[in-house]
């Protein structure tokens, strides 16, 4: 299922989400066609490799900010085109209610946190991996959680392929990104069985997820309508 618009539109002009799109779309241009090094090596200095959290160790080649701080770094990272594309596209659906429910800059703050978080759960689960992460997925999937609490009788229009079955459908929040969310739990418990790591951060994913829950809990204004009526 790949989502296309949701019939839930916004108040006001979603300033950040389109800074943050237009900054992660800028990084991984400057990193893929403009950087003086190779792409390789700057996911190496400025992603975020568990191993050294952990251990408070800059593995070679050395990071180009401190160890910490690649947390934050590897949130603008992307490793391809499809990665980042996907990535923008649900931050462009659904990010937008977000920023309108919470304001600006309460939607910056909500954002980098729920990356953040995403990013501590990935290190923990992998706490000796020495392979970068690298994305906004972390973060988005904050967005999902929080878009899930507040709207999940809003409308998703979803591209659904299966097999020879192409069609646009129209399917709730609460559907659309209940599937996701799972679709990720079992994801991660396929590969925490079959230890053996894999190019996703699944455990990323759901931590982003949980800490969105949370965090429009705690931030939201009381009394906000959950969700808008169709």
């Amino acid at each position: 299922m790949i989502p296309l618009k949701d019939e839930n539109p916004s108040k006001t002009i979603p300033v950040v989400n389109i800074f943050l799109i237009v900054t992660n779309i800028s990084v991984f241009i400057y990193m893929n066609y403009f950087a003086p090094v190779a792409t390789q090596s700057i996911t190496f200095k400025l992603g975020f490799i568990p191993y050294e959290l952990s251990h408070f160790v800059d593995v070679n080649p050395k990071n180009l900010v401190p160890i910490p701080l690649t947390i934050f770094t590897a949130m603008f990272m992307h490793g391809g085109w499809l990665h980042l594309l996907s990535n923008m596209l649900y931050l462009w659906i659904f990010g937008d209610n977000i920023e309108d429910v919470l304001g600006h800059v309460k939607y910056l703050f909500f954002y980098i946190m729920c990356g953040i978080a995403a990013t501590l759960v990935h290190g923990f689960i992998n706490i000796n991996s020495q392979i970068p992460t690298l994305g906004a997925s972390g973060a988005i999937a904050g967005v999902l959680g929080a878009y899930i609490f507040l709207f999940p009788k809003a409308r998703i229009k979803t591209l659904v392929i299966l097999f020879v079955f192409i069609q646009i459908v129209h399917i709730p929040a609460v559907i659309m990104l209940g599937y996701w969310i799972l679709l990720q739990v079992l994801s991660a418990y396929a590969e925490h069985r079959s230890r053996t790591g894999g190019g996703i951060a699944w455990f990323a994913h759901i931590g982003g997820f949980v800490a969105g829950l949370v965090l429009i809990i705690m931030m939201k204004k009381p009394g906000r309508r959950r969700y808008k009526p169709f």
